[in-house]
Parts: C-alpha cells; structure tokens; sequence
C-alpha cells in the first residue's frame, strides 16, 4: 500500500507533462473508487472503496488502455520498483542502450513512464506486432517500440565525446541545479523538447488558439473573499441596514 500511494503521488512529474492535463484530472481518474453497499446494509446506504494496488504499463492513466489493464475484480501481479530519487532522464535525451538486441545502440528518448522507472527509445527495443489478424485478413504488422529501465538498461551520452556515462546532479557556482557527467565532468543540458506538450513545442512559442480561455479572463478577479456571512453579504448588496439588538447570552 505504502508503494502504491508512492506511484500515485509521482504520477504528477515528468510522465504526465506531455499530456498537458490538469492534476485534478489525473487523480479522479487514477483513484478508481467503487460503490458498493456493506453487507446486511440498506441498499441506499452505499460506501466508496478506494482500490490501493493499482497496476502501471506503458498506458498512461487517462487513457482507455490504463483503464483496461485495472478492470473491477480484476488483480494484476505486484511489480517492486526501486524508488529513484532523482529523474535524470527527460524527453529528448540522447541514450545508448545496454541490454538486448539493440545493446551499444543510441537513440532519443521519446516517452517517459515515472510509475515503473521506464523510458521509451524511438526506434530502439522494437517489438512486431500483428494488429486486425482474422480468418479473412492477415493482418498488419508494425514495429512498436518497448520499455527500458533508466536503472540498468540505458545510460546518457554525454555530448562531449558522444560516450555513455553515469550522471549525478550538481549546483553550478550560481546555484543552478545540473546534470553531470561522472566520467568527464561536463554539464549535460536539459533538451528544449522535455517542455514539449501535445498542444506547443515551446511554452514561450506558444499562441492562443480559439478553444483556449484568454489571458486576460484568466487574470480577471471575479471574486472576492469577504469576512461576512452569507446573510451579510447579502445585506450589504440590497442596502439593507441592521437595526435589530442581538439578545445577551453566556457561552458558559
């Protein structure tokens, strides 16, 4: 339980930013609580269940396949991650893999998944897939890219020499918090592309589209918070003055 409530407070970093969805959302729809009414209970007395062992793929949590992998009675195996401490690989980055058929291989990262320690490298780690297979057609096969573990299986390159080398996080003289390689020293810069989302490619490029609220509604204050009451409130807003004498009365 105390792993599973770990993986849902994580699910709000780097492997949800390119969704670009709100955190609200995300929660209500990871939370997965159930109705259901207590045994030897009225039936207009229900009460929420909370399901704790939830089970993370490559499916991000909003979309139909996460959906599918985490059906009502329905248990998947318990996966132990070991907990990292501090990301050190984003969108864009160049890596070279060290296991499997695609071992000293490099390519660019194209996915992270937070929950299970994974990142997706495009082009690398394939594997065929038959999608529409029937009697009458045989299918269509594609190359889909698999999950790799950032613990073991890849590594960065550093941009200097083009070389795979651990990293550890540093701050420069003027406190700016860094990637750093182990072997050479250098500094490995974030990509510009880990601020990608589906709707821009850059925050600072960004233009406001006609679905999208303005910023000068979003900034407008539309509310204030007062010290009244409701009856108060609305007291102040007809002009309507209190002359009545509130009776004494002793809290003790």
């Amino acid at each position: 339980m105390k792993l599973t409530a770990t993986l849902l407070a994580r699910i709000g970093d780097w492997s949800k930013k390119y969704a670009n969805l709100p955190d609200r959302y995300i929660n209500r729809v990871t939370e997965k609580v159930y109705w259901r009414t207590p045994r030897g209970k009225p039936q207009y007395l229900p009460r929420t269940i909370q399901r704790k062992n939830l089970y993370f793929s490559i499916h991000r949590p909003w979309t139909q396949g996460y959906a599918m992998d985490n059906l009502p009675h329905q248990r998947q195996k318990l996966v132990h991650i070991e907990p990292i401490k501090q990301w050190s690989f984003f969108r864009g980055d160049r890596v070279e893999v060290l296991a499997g058929a695609d071992k000293g291989k490099q390519g660019i990262v194209k996915d992270i998944i937070q929950e299970r320690n994974w990142i997706i490298v495009e082009g690398l780690n394939t594997k065929l897939e038959c999608i529409g297979k029937s009697k009458t057609f045989p299918g269509i096969y594609s190359q889909v890219e698999q999950p790799l573990l950032v613990t073991c299986q890849v590594q960065l390159v550093d941009p200097g020499d083009l070389a795979s080398t651990p990293v550890e996080w540093r701050y420069t003289e003027e406190g700016e918090h860094v990637r750093v390689s182990s072997r050479t020293g250098r500094i490995i810069p974030i990509p510009p592309s880990s601020a990608e989302t589906i709707d821009y490619k850059s925050p600072d490029v960004y233009i406001e589209q006609s679905k999208d609220t303005i910023e000068k509604e979003v900034l407008k204050i539309t509310f204030e918070a007062k010290l009244k009451t409701f009856e108060m409130d609305i007291m102040d807003a007809m002009g309507i003055k209190e002359d009545r004498v509130p009776q004494k009365y002793y809290w003790y």
